[in-house]
């Protein structure tokens, strides 16, 4: 499903050569929920980055789902995400004037409008939304944000699902049933990648891997799925 090979990723700061990932390599099933975690700037960003065709590699190689990302063109990996691939923040990024709906829907295949009208209703109606379609984000939780969130990155039914930080701004009340819902995803066999500090978020995983200053180190913590 997904596989990287010797890869690094370095920045130039000022004089200075940041080495945000250093020569990492690391091999991930399809269907399986793995946790990143690591110390604040140790890479976990930036490893999402890669794998979801965001930034390239400075050298190595990034494949997923047998194709090798890191060697497409910007506009080759755009359509690659909009495919197979979605994304979860923990800042919402919903647009603030437009309603629920119009926020899912904003994710839709030009190709696939009625299906994608839909498959929002079905998804919104899942996350217990359905009171709420027309309500703008100023209007909602933080917990419900994050929801409509979940819902825009499932609309096309990816088989990717790479999540940085979701509960971040969440109560734990909400984090749970945000974990849930992508216990739901991964259940239907769905691939997910979550970057967490939280414990109890990590232990929705079927694992944990641990980044440090970049590189892959072992983590005897990983966690049976719930």
């Amino acid at each position: 499903m997904i596989q990287l090979s010797n890869v690094s990723k370095h920045f130039q700061r000022s004089d200075q050569t940041v080495r945000a990932l250093d020569n990492l390599t690391l091999s991930i099933d399809q269907g399986e929920f793995v946790a990143i975690r690591g110390a604040s700037g140790c890479g976990k960003s930036t490893l999402l980055s890669l794998i979801g065709g965001l930034a390239l590699p400075t050298s190595g190689t990034v494949s997923v789902l047998e194709q090798e990302i890191s060697s497409m063109n910007s506009a080759d990996r755009a359509n690659f995400r909009a495919t197979h691939v979605g994304f979860v923040f923990q800042m919402f990024h919903l647009l603030p004037y437009l309603s629920v709906m119009e926020n899912v829907l904003v994710a839709a295949r030009p190709t696939h409008q009625e299906e994608d009208q839909q498959k929002a209703t079905e998804l919104l109606e899942q996350f217990s939304l359905q009171d709420r379609l027309w309500h703008r984000p100023a209007q909602l939780s933080a917990g419900e944000r994050q929801r409509v969130a979940m819902a825009r990155a499932l609309l096309a039914q990816p088989g990717l699902l790479l999540a940085d930080e979701p509960t971040g701004n969440l109560d734990p009340g909400n984090s749970v049933t945000v974990l849930k819902l992508m216990q739901q995803f991964h259940e239907q066999g769905g691939t997910i990648l979550l970057v967490t500090h939280d414990e109890q978020a990590a232990g929705f995983a079927d694992r944990s891997i641990v980044l440090e200053a970049g590189q892959l180190v072992p983590d005897s913590s990983a966690a049976e799925a719930h």
